[in-house]
């Protein structure tokens, strides 16, 4: 029997710091037919939260430091302000959004990030069980689409800041025996470029064999390894396909396409 088809979209970029933008895409996400899911980034908006709090921002390798102070900030402004913005305006769409974080009917749980050379505070690592597959699939099978924000918690009543594009990648392997799930990381950019400084230099397919070549030779490194990192890893675990590119190019043909063969 055929497996229903399932699209999870990840929003991140600078596309979710800028409303117009934002809005541009979730009208052409509203315009797609079929169950889905949102899966959203914070964006640079916490930090500038933090700044006019008196707060520095710290970020190691790209990644967040994540204090107790911190945490307060981005739960209210990536489990709040944004993740409510994105379902309100979902719902102006005609799209019956239900905005979750990962406490919220127990649908992410996983574990404090461990100490090791850098200690990242309150951010949270994921489980092979961290994500509530059975609870997501009730929520989509009734109709509605869930809008996940980037902060989980770890059962003990501790919410942890974690990675938006791992949530994506996490939640389309959990769903992968239910549904075919195809994986869409939407940014800036139109897709995993050739020269970083030519939009248009999108590599339009990437298999296994050529990814470990374009990393060699350079070409994918910075913010895009641990993206593909987290592709491959999700097609390697039955997701049908995953597709970087555009979050204004959902549904046209610029973008690059990745497979294991």
């Amino acid at each position: 029997m055929n497996k229903p088809a399932l699209t999870i979209y990840k929003i991140g970029g600078s596309i979710i710091d800028d409303a117009a933008e934002l809005t541009k895409f979730l009208e052409l996400l509203a315009q797609t037919a079929g169950l889905k899911i949102l899966v959203h980034g914070g964006g640079k908006g916490a930090s500038t939260m933090m700044r006019e709090l008196g707060l520095v921002p710290q970020l190691i390798n790209g990644r967040r430091v994540t204090d107790a102070a911190t945490l307060d900030i981005v739960t209210m402004f990536y489990a709040g302000k944004t993740n409510k913005q994105v379902v309100a305006d979902l719902q102006r769409l005609g799209v019956n959004a239900l905005g979750l974080s990962g406490a919220d009917g127990n649908s992410i749980q996983g574990v404090k990030r461990p100490v090791k050379e850098i200690d990242y505070g309150f951010v949270g690592d994921l489980t092979p069980t961290s994500i509530n597959a059975v609870f997501v699939q009730q929520v989509v099978a009734s109709g509605l689409t869930p809008v996940l924000c980037p902060i989980i918690h770890d059962g003990q009543g501790q919410l942890l800041n974690t990675n938006a594009d791992t949530i994506a990648s996490a939640v389309a392997v959990a769903l992968a025996n239910i549904y075919e799930v195809t994986l869409h990381y939407c940014f800036e950019k139109n897709g995993v470029l050739r020269n970083v400084h030519d939009d248009n230099s999108v590599i339009k397919e990437i298999n296994s064999a050529g990814y470990a070549e374009l990393k060699a030779q350079g070409i994918i490194a910075d913010g895009m390894l641990p993206k593909l990192e987290n592709a491959f890893s999700a097609l390697n675990q039955g997701v049908s396909q995953v597709i970087i590119g555009h979050a204004l190019q959902i549904n046209s043909c610029l973008h690059t396409v990745l497979c294991l063969n």
